[in-house]
């Protein structure tokens, strides 16, 4: 795996040696060394995440480290009152990857156009952030943590610049910024070093959930203690986050019926691709710069190996997204004619775990455009090849910019129509964020 240098204050980390695998020493008067007495430690966060749940990193030996954490269940608490409130600084995490000072690094992340590929930080920043929900739930009388900490949902990743540069060291920084009984939500922020300074790069919210040992029910977390009103108000943003989510949710297409001004949007596009010749419902015909739905598909399929899993042995969900980037990528590529550049991922919802040899199969569909703006949608499901049911497991929603204007993209059905509505409503949420 790429090695990762993490960086922590030097009293946090003699405070709390479960996050770095050892403690800074402290120096004659007893005191712990300041910021300039920094260390770099090297390893890997996900051998560390193992070290915390106490799985193995032998396939062999996984699955009964796994069926040994049933044991842990004692230990879980029985009411969140039961838990001492921690701080957002008690999770504060910062990881360095070193691109510009160990060049042997930048080949696993570099593209052909020389640039870093979007799917590994965006797989480096969700193994972060469950390293940093365990930071939150830390009780240094355990030595194993009884909880299954798991992503629930990538609420958002916003880019802030589309050049990522392959001879400059990225930073990756983050905390919990809100906690409800069993869920936190914790912030990622990615940084470059550029011209002596770090540059913002991308900006992400995780929402992870607590469960037992078996991954079975929920599970108790420690409640959050904001310090100071910016963290007062990151913590109310947590609570926005979390009623906007709800609310989106009862207003999806798929319960209830588009509003009057969707509908007339369809309308409109339906009314534009009718055949005046023939004046028949029937006929369409397809517009000048423009591209039927159908036509604007990409799949692919993956068999999900040992390699891949998490360490509590499903299919790790950072290989999820980085395979359902590829493909809406190649997808928006082939769609625009030029190399897209990411914009944002909105709502990714991990509806259903994979299993380790699982069939998971990837749909990408553009589903709506504007200008130069391409959205796509991917959906993943797997299939069974035994009872031939197919499963959703999860939705992708991605915002890329092309360098010139795309076709429109136009729907034919009215489930094309939905589709189209859904796109426009998540391209909406982040122009306006």
């Amino acid at each position: 795996y790429c090695r990762f240098l993490l960086l922590r204050s030097a009293a946090s980390f003699t405070r709390r040696s479960f996050c770095t695998g050892g403690a800074l020493r402290q120096d004659k008067a007893g005191r712990a060394p300041d910021m300039s007495d920094l260390i770099l430690l090297l390893f890997s966060v996900r051998n560390r995440l193992r070290e915390i749940v106490g799985a193995s990193t032998n396939w062999s030996h996984h699955q009964q480290a796994m069926a040994d954490r049933a044991s842990l269940s004692s230990m879980l608490a029985t009411s969140q009152n039961d838990l001492p409130a921690k701080r957002m600084k008690d999770s504060y995490l910062e990881v360095h990857l070193p691109l510009g000072s160990e060049p042997q690094l930048r080949e696993k992340y570099l593209t052909y156009h020389n640039t870093v590929r979007t799917n590994e930080y965006n797989s480096s920043s969700s193994f972060s952030s469950v390293l940093i929900s365990y930071s939150h739930t830390y009780n240094p009388e355990v030595k194993r943590s009884p909880l299954s900490i798991v992503t629930a949902l990538v609420d958002k990743i916003d880019m802030r610049q589309h050049v990522i540069y392959p001879d400059s060291d990225i930073k990756f920084t983050g905390h919990v910024t809100w906690v409800g009984k069993s869920s936190i939500e914790a912030k990622m922020h990615m940084s470059q070093y550029r011209d002596g300074a770090y540059v913002s790069v991308l900006d992400a919210t995780f929402v992870m959930v607590a469960r037992d040992p078996g991954n079975k029910r929920a599970a108790f977390v420690n409640p959050l203690k904001p310090e100071g009103p910016e963290e007062e108000k990151l913590f109310q943003e947590g609570e926005a986050n979390k009623s906007r989510r709800v609310e989106l949710s009862t207003a999806s297409l798929l319960k209830v019926a588009p509003t009057d001004e969707e509908r007339k949007v369809v309308h409109s596009i339906f009314l534009n691709t009718l055949d005046t010749n023939t004046v028949s419902f029937r006929s369409r015909v397809l517009p000048p710069n423009s591209v039927w739905m159908e036509d604007a598909k990409l799949k692919g399929l993956e068999i999900c190996h040992p390699q891949e899993r998490n360490i509590f042995n499903r299919i790790f969900g950072g290989f999820l997204m980085r395979k359902a980037y590829e493909l809406g990528w190649a997808n928006a590529c082939s769609y625009g004619g030029c190399r897209p550049s990411l914009v944002a991922v909105d709502d990714i919802l991990f509806q259903k775990p994979v299993d380790i040899g699982s069939l998971l199969m990837l749909s990408s569909q553009v589903c709506y455009t504007q200008g130069k703006y391409i959205q796509v949608r991917v959906h993943s499901e797997v299939f069974d090849p035994l009872t031939c049911q197919h499963s959703t497991t999860n939705i992708f929603h991605f915002t890329f910019a092309s360098d010139r204007d795309v076709p429109n993209i136009i729907p034919k059905t009215y489930g094309e129509s939905m589709l189209y509505l859904d796109g426009k409503r998540h391209f909406d949420q982040t122009v306006e964020s």
